[in-house]
């Protein structure tokens, strides 16, 4: 929850080392911060066995150093556990979903290079998104996207991706998140053809892509609330690029705020909502990101982790392969939408 700062409490703050800034190296022995319930869900949900743990992680950092000697990533225990508990401690999708997650640095430059909190200031400020203050009563941190805020000529759509990754990076340090997962509540009041026929399919492909297999974190459900006519459209563009699983996780809810409430309880939520958790707030976060520039100065602004790394041509994204028939089926689906509106 927020702390008396105004910034929102992700759990206890690490520790800094003069002259580096956030974040500190990880300790010589990593100590698990789980509470006695959350190590017994992570036992349950994520097959991860408190004893076998480190012995897990220096597995998965073996397959590493072997398979991918070149590879520029951390190797600390805090880190190879997001992505051991991601894939429910199976070897070789961790090491899978790692090595997406620094392809899709490679395969999208426009969304990773020079990514810091500082550059998305003007989506923050725009009120594009937000991370309520407080998490539902499974400990799942709440996501809110305001599409109808963001207007084509406000700046390339690519910059709330921009900021979409950098919330992601910040909510999955504490272990907490890394158990429990994540919902995200997607508004669309006041969205228009403009903003539907934003993003195209290629582009649609890559988020997917990133969120499903290239980033450590658990999306537990996908609140859609006042969505237009126009929306089965928009859902048209991204359903073929959703697993069955993840496409079953989405609600759509409308207007109906007391359908939203049987998913996301009213003493989490704002009053825009229906909620008693006050006004919303678009502040906190954005507090709470900014304060956090030096650590992603260090985590993003540097070399190429995959400089000299040789990647098999399946990797995350066919990309630019698929462009020309994703194009000719964005022309069919934007006729749709024009029809919807």
């Amino acid at each position: 929850m927020a702390d008396q700062n105004g910034q929102i409490d992700l759990g206890p703050p690490r520790e800094a080392v003069a002259g580096v800034g956030f974040p500190a190296p990880p300790p010589p022995i990593y100590a698990c911060t789980l509470t006695p319930e959350l190590v017994a869900k992570a036992r349950e949900e994520l097959q991860e066995k408190p004893e076998w743990r480190l012995r897990d992680v220096q597995a998965l950092r073996d397959m590493i150093l072997k398979d991918h000697p070149n590879l520029r990533t951390r190797l600390d225990d805090a880190f190879l556990l997001r992505f051991l508990r991601a894939r429910k401690f199976d070897y070789d999708r961790a090491l899978q979903l790692l090595l997406n997650y620094h392809a899709s640095r490679k395969a999208w430059p426009e969304v990773f290079q020079d990514l810091k909190p500082s550059t998305v200031k003007h989506v923050l400020d725009l009120g594009f998104l937000t991370v309520l203050p407080r998490p539902d009563p499974h400990g799942r941190y709440i996501l809110c996207l305001r599409q109808g805020k963001w207007k084509p000529n406000d700046y390339p759509f690519v910059d709330n991706i921009r900021a979409i990754y950098l919330t992601l990076e910040k909510l999955i340090q504490p272990e907490e998140t890394q158990v429990n997962g994540i919902v995200i509540l997607v508004d669309y009041t006041g969205v228009g053809l403009s903003q539907a026929s934003n993003p195209g399919p290629l582009l649609a492909k890559k988020v997917v892509g990133i969120l499903q297999d290239g980033f450590p974190i658990r999306i537990k459900a996908v609140n859609i609330i006042n969505e237009p006519r126009i929306f089965k459209g928009i859902f048209a563009i991204i359903k073929p690029f959703l697993k069955e699983k993840m496409a079953e996780r989405y609600v759509l809810h409308g207007s109906d705020l007391a359908s939203l409430h049987r998913v996301i309880p009213q003493s989490v939520l704002p009053q825009e909502y229906g909620g008693v958790a006050g006004r919303l707030d678009m502040s906190a976060w954005s507090r709470t990101l900014l304060g956090a520039e030096e650590e992603f100065v260090v985590e993003f602004c540097q070399p190429d982790p995959l400089e000299g790394v040789v990647m098999p041509d399946s990797m995350l994204f066919e990309g630019e392969q698929a462009g020309a028939h994703g194009e000719d089926s964005f022309r069919h689906l934007r006729s749709q939408l024009y029809y919807c509106y």
